[in-house]
């Protein structure tokens, strides 16, 4: 069942809490979302409320891989096989803390001002979210809670994947979930009304809340900016599936609208996975502009664990193959012509695919992308390719010049101003999102018949 909005996901919630009610407990939200659902649980527990500032420590050039987390009073967790694993070196590692640290301190001033952040230390911390996606901002939020001192930390979300549940229960001593729905393609689906919250109406929800019980009442989330997640007509095809790639199946999601003009595969990014909220969004906005989307993982859960193929291009390459030559035999599909979306590592793996010979990808989009990591294949890629990049991604950005140089196709370079690599800024998101459409569309021709 949808929630109306995040007050009443938050309302909801609540009920299955009231076991806490009377104890040492804190409630803390996660901005910007997790907050007006934060902000009913505390009011329904009599319970003080805080926001939980967390930033991922993300391996240097692969900062969607998390080898660790920071939060407030110097709280730090390191997750040693990651470092060892990307070959990460102490002095490399310190100068991604210095900066993400600054940020962090940004935006707690941002959203608590002069007030004193609650106590943790010898209590039950309730960390609350409005839905978990990939579980790793809510894992690292548990985390840097206990660093901090909690005595017991509670995990509470309105909606998560089946799949994450156990994952969740790796950092938190108790996960609460009202709906693990098997059909999870993204939070904003299960909510009505799932409008940005705004950092005003955060510093808001946490005034209030500071007042005390009397002056709280039932929270507003209005906003300007909407989901976008598609149109009214239900899809031609949209499922859950098994891709079969050589000798392995691996879990995807299959949309394709009426009248699709063509499919995007996506190629995730290290230390993603289908369920990537970046690429959901991006895919939701291809589908309302009639693309089919196609988004799978590119390794079995076994596979994951050696970290090692996290970074094999060309086996990932070699995956997004398999998977283009079985959209073909799909009598849904095998009309349509194939484009490749790619962020960070998965950006490689789709142009080293695009220059398989033989291949006719009818365009490639790269967002935040390693497209360096595709090495001589470069050259050879005939697709049409556009290559994204945040504006403050500096990194980054000069390593899509470097490929730029090397490509023979089409090509173009886009920067997204005021961007970082993972796009979280307003409006960064979506703006990426249209170029990778129009260019799409641009390079699509219709079905073939």
């Amino acid at each position: 069942m949808p929630f109306i909005d995040r007050a009443d996901a938050g309302r909801r919630l609540a009920t299955l809490l009231e076991h806490l009610r009377g104890s040492d407990v804190v409630v803390v939200g996660l901005p910007r979302g997790g907050v007006p659902v934060a902000f009913e649980v505390a009011r329904a527990l009599g319970a003080p409320l805080d926001v939980i500032v967390v930033r991922k420590l993300g391996v240097p050039f692969q900062p969607e891989l998390g080898m660790g987390a920071i939060g407030e009073g110097g709280a730090r967790v390191v997750d040693e096989r990651v470092v060892v694993a990307a070959g990460v070196s102490a002095e490399e590692f310190a100068a991604v803390e210095v900066r993400e640290r600054a940020e962090l301190e940004r935006r707690v001033r941002r959203f608590r001002g002069e007030r004193p952040p609650v106590s943790l230390a010898g209590l039950t911390v309730v960390v609350v979210d409005d839905g978990i996606a990939t579980g790793s901002t809510a894992r690292a939020a548990c985390q840097v809670a206990r660093a901090q001192g909690a005595a017991r930390v509670v995990l509470a979300v309105p909606v998560a994947p089946p799949a994450s549940m156990a994952t969740l229960r790796r950092d938190a001593d108790e996960v609460v979930c009202l709906e693990t729905p098997a059909r999870f393609f993204a939070i904003g689906q299960f909510y009505e009304d799932f409008t940005q919250t705004s950092d005003g109406e955060v510093v808001a929800l946490l005034e209030r809340a500071a007042l005390g019980p009397g002056a709280v009442n039932a929270a507003s989330t209005s906003s300007g900016v909407r989901d976008r997640s598609g149109g009214d007509d239900p899809p031609l095809r949209d499922q859950d599936l098994e891709v079969l790639a050589g000798r392995v199946r691996l879990s995807g999601h299959l949309t394709v609208p009426e009248a699709a003009t063509g499919i995007v595969v996506f190629a995730h990014g290290s230390g993603s996975s289908r369920h990537s909220p970046r690429n959901r969004f991006v895919a939701s906005v291809l589908n309302s502009d009639g693309l089919g989307t196609l988004l799978f993982d590119l390794l079995t859960v076994e596979e994951e664990v050696d970290r090692a193929n996290v970074f094999d291009i060309g086996l990932l390459g070699h995956r997004l193959v398999e998977v283009t030559r079985w959209l073909g035999t799909d009598p849904v599909t095998a009309t349509l012509r194939v484009g490749y979306f790619g962020a960070s590592t998965g950006a490689a793996a789709a142009l080293w695919a695009a220059g398989e010979p033989g291949a006719e990808i009818a365009a490639v989009v790269s967002r935040g992308g390693r497209p360096d990591l595709a090495g001589d294949r470069l050259a050879v890629v005939a697709a049409p390719t556009l290559l994204i990049v945040g504006g403050h991604d500096d990194t980054v950005l000069e390593l899509n010049r470097r490929a730029q140089a090397r490509l023979r196709c089409e090509h173009r370079l886009e920067i997204v101003p005021g961007a970082t690599h993972l796009f979280e800024e307003p409006g960064a998101l979506e703006a990426a999102a249209t170029l990778a459409s129009g260019w799409f569309i641009s390079h699509m021709a219709p079905a073939r018949t």
